[in-house]
């Protein structure tokens, strides 16, 4: 099986990169720059190699740097942003400052008649995030690529297949990004598209088999696609022997608890043991506002209840989660800057009374983690089901989290998303909600006025969930969406929609 290297030097798409190319069909494997030697990296037979973007400047000694040896082991490498500037800087070139200024967003990219660009226009957009550039370019290498600030925005060298580009193919919003990386992985490294997800299933499958053998394992269930994707994987691996467990915590979409305990029991044949804990939740959330400190409150209050409900179960070994790559990404881990940390990542307490932790889909992005689900004979309907944050409706409940809020927001988001389903499946956003703000604004019902929160709906269109579109939805369905929620649930008087990308915001508000 061919595979290609991506050496991680802490940026925030690293793992998007390898996305893109196991959406090829070619194997990627993600390795932190520090913890792979050269040697290593030859012995393993990669076909190419992908230096990745971070948040550093090559030139900073205590900038993540690696051995310029690696330029000679006649692996083709990609360098990406710091990693375009790193190649170059092995190589001997000059980085600098930009002096120009930095460029962030779309930009208009030049490009020259070369393998990578093959199949590409001469003029396209692309997505620059940087403040250094290569002033002075290596020996041996050519620009083949320019934008209005960035004159060596691409570089190579073809007779080492040594290539580097300062935007980020990986993204979305670079209009060619697509094609780049396939010239690059199929063109230049040469590689075959023989990585498929039945091999990600029976390998995942045979590994934990393995490993827990003999262990009784608790899975933490939400409900969700990503926990119920590894419940049934690890239920093949491990059968009886799992244990899933649901924590209704109050924070749940409307009606959510009953659709856990009865689709999932009844469709995947699991046990569950339900557990209602929202006033424990509630409890230890108020006054909080902090959108860090909400969400490491209901890590640890998870893993409290998960703790408690072990002990009633008897022994239980090793504690399951369904985290995937975005929340690994997203919680800082290793050299990435922190966005924002999840319950599953970054929100555990330090002292666990399990023995290990088991994270059976970190590996795989959402669109992967569905591919997973429907291989395993998941109901469609589930593992195309809306995506839901592990903290729940806690990040979706600006300020302090109250019932009274909580309650509104549910009502609210059902009115929404019922719009929405009515939709064809292929018209739907890819995630689509409400979110209750902490503000509150005048209204008018009938000759009365009225005093209620701003509720802000939220739909984007994605295929990654690392970057993503906020959703063109039709006038009609939010005036729809809008009447019904301002007339039939009272506390509620003004409703907005979110119309910002993923970057700068994030999906989720917070």
């Amino acid at each position: 099986m061919d595979k290609i290297l991506v050496l991680d030097f802490g940026g925030q798409y690293n793992q998007l990169i390898a996305r893109r190319v196991r959406s090829n069909s070619v194997y990627a494997e993600i390795k932190p720059y520090n913890k792979i030697t050269c040697a290593e990296i030859k012995s393993a037979g990669y076909k190419g190699i992908i230096f990745t973007g971070g948040p550093n400047s090559v030139y900073d000694e205590k900038s993540p740097h690696y051995s310029a040896e690696i330029l000679n082991l006649g692996i083709p490498i990609l360098g990406i942003c710091y990693g375009h500037q790193l190649l170059s800087y092995l190589a001997g070139g000059e980085i600098a400052a930009a002096e120009s200024g930095s460029e962030y967003g779309k930009t208009e990219l030049f490009t020259q008649d070369c393998p990578l660009f093959s199949g590409v226009p001469q003029k396209s957009d692309c997505f620059m995030s940087h403040t250094d550039y290569v002033k002075t370019l290596p020996e041996g290498f050519i620009s083949i690529a320019e934008s209005e600030k960035c004159p060596n925005a691409a570089i190579c060298n073809e007779q080492k297949n040594l290539y580097g580009v300062q935007f980020h193919p990986e993204v979305t919003h670079t209009e060619y990004g697509e094609q780049i990386l396939k010239n690059f992985i199929f063109g230049i490294c040469k590689c075959s598209a023989d990585w498929k997800m039945d091999d990600f299933i029976e390998k995942s499958v045979e590994k934990y088999r393995t490993e827990l053998k003999g262990k009784r394992v608790l899975l933490a269930l939400s409900g969700g696609v990503d926990s119920s994707v590894a419940a049934v994987l690890l239920h093949k691996a491990i059968g009886k022997n799992l244990v899933c467990v649901f924590v209704d915590h109050g924070l749940l979409r409307k009606d959510e608890g009953d659709y856990v305990e009865n689709t999932i029991g009844k469709n995947l044949g699991v046990h569950i043991i339900r557990v209602n804990a929202k006033e424990r939740f509630l409890k230890t959330l108020s006054g909080i506002t902090d959108p860090e400190k909400k969400r490491h409150i209901i890590g640890e209050e998870f893993i409290r209840t998960f703790e408690a409900e072990a002990k009633k179960l008897g022994k239980i070994d090793v504690l399951a989660q369904g985290t995937i790559y975005p929340d690994v990404i997203e919680s800082g881990k290793g050299d990435s800057a922190v966005i924002k940390s999840h319950h599953n990542v970054g929100g555990l307490p330090d002292i666990m009374s399990f023995e290990s932790i088991v994270e059976p889909l970190r590996d795989l992005f959402k669109d992967e983690v569905r591919k997973v689900g429907i291989k395993l004979g998941i109901p469609k309907e589930l593992v195309f089901r809306q995506p839901f944050p592990g903290p729940g409706l806690g990040v979706r409940v600006i300020g302090e989290i109250t019932e009274e809020k909580l309650e509104l927001l549910k009502e609210a988001d059902a009115v929404f998303r019922s719009k929405i389903d009515k939709l064809d499946f292929n018209k739907r956003p890819n995630q689509y909600f409400a979110v209750i703000t902490d503000t509150r604004s005048v209204g008018v019902m009938g000759d009365a006025r009225t005093y209620g929160y701003t509720v802000v709906l939220r739909a984007v269109d994605t295929d990654d969930f690392m970057t993503a579109e906020w959703s063109r939805i039709s006038f009609d369905l939010l005036q729809t969406a809008s009447s019904r929620i301002t007339n039939e649930i009272k506390g509620i008087t003004r409703v907005v929609y979110d119309i910002t990308s993923k970057p700068p915001a994030t999906v989720e508000w917070e």
